[in-house]
């Protein structure tokens, strides 16, 4: 599995339009062969941080989620609104169990 944390920031008021445009393209991304999980929060104690956390089965279902018109679309609206680069930290990650 592969687990990519996104930690970006906006201004404050930006941050409304940032996370509702990933919000729009969330069921899409999630609709994608191999996501497990497609996440946002929005940061309580700054309203100018924004999160991302996606899970995929594997490298090649991210490449392609790399290569898809949701992840442009979110280059192209979200990156000008950006104060500063993106942080991103993909993991390579083993399920050990999932407790309901």
């Amino acid at each position: 599995m592969i687990i990519a944390i996104i930690d970006f920031r906006t201004a404050a008021t930006d941050r409304p339009a940032a996370l509702a445009q990933l919000d729009g393209e969330g069921d899409r991304v999630r609709a994608m062969p191999g996501n497990i999980a497609f996440r946002v929060y929005a940061a309580r104690e700054d309203d100018t941080a924004v999160a991302v956390i996606h899970e995929w089965e594997d490298e090649a279902s991210l490449a392609g989620y790399l290569r898809s018109d949701s992840f442009a679309r979110f280059g192209e609206v979200i990156r000008p609104m950006m104060i500063g680069a993106p942080v991103s930290r993909r993991f390579r990650a083993d399920l050990l169990e999932t407790v309901a």
